[in-house]
């Protein structure tokens, strides 16, 4: 797994914790030759995690869409910059070019691409795996309420397919390898 996606929050307003796992998975990522693939902001876990990669020698590649860009809220740290319409064009982006998804602590945005790439696997148009990046149980209500669709038959068993869960950053490391 070479090149990762990565999903994320872009607040400022995030508990520091959150900070310190995204700096963690970047140097890992930055050290080990990794490439990120991430939404291309200068903000919250996205600039985060795009620093500590760069700051260890990795490779960051920022898919930015427009609106962003005309807010000034992308990244000076892209090692090379993809352009897109919108945020549809985003995540279609971000999924072809990485090898694995991985969603640390987000928003509404970062459940969109995570609820998008699991659709698309399940309908059969890609076989890319999500790690939900589980810090400090951030994931645990969204697990409970894919756990439920599956119970009563709203989402296929090949959802287990895609989608794995990391509790902690050695567990992540292993998914990653």
């Amino acid at each position: 797994m070479e090149k990762i996606g990565i999903f994320c929050s872009a607040s400022e307003s995030i508990d520091k914790a959150y900070f310190e796992k995204a700096t963690e998975l970047g140097a890992w990522m930055g050290k080990e030759g990794k490439t990120l693939v991430y939404g291309g902001s200068n903000m919250g876990l996205m600039e985060c995690v795009a620093q500590a990669v760069k700051q260890n020698g990795g490779t960051v590649v920022g898919v930015v869409p427009s609106k962003l860009e005309e807010a000034g809220r992308a990244s000076n740290l892209l090692d090379k910059t993809i352009r897109t319409a919108g945020l549809s064009d985003r995540k279609d982006t971000m999924i072809a070019l990485s090898d694995i998804l991985v969603a640390l602590p987000g928003g509404i945005g970062t459940m969109d691409e995570i609820f998008h790439t699991l659709a698309e696997a399940s309908l059969g148009y890609h076989a890319k795996k999500v790690i939900l990046y589980n810090i400090n149980g951030f994931y645990d209500p969204l697990a409970a309420t894919l756990e439920m669709l599956l119970q009563k038959h709203f989402a296929r068993k090949s959802l287990e397919r895609h989608l794995l869960t990391a509790r902690d950053f050695e567990e992540l490391k292993r998914l990653l390898q």
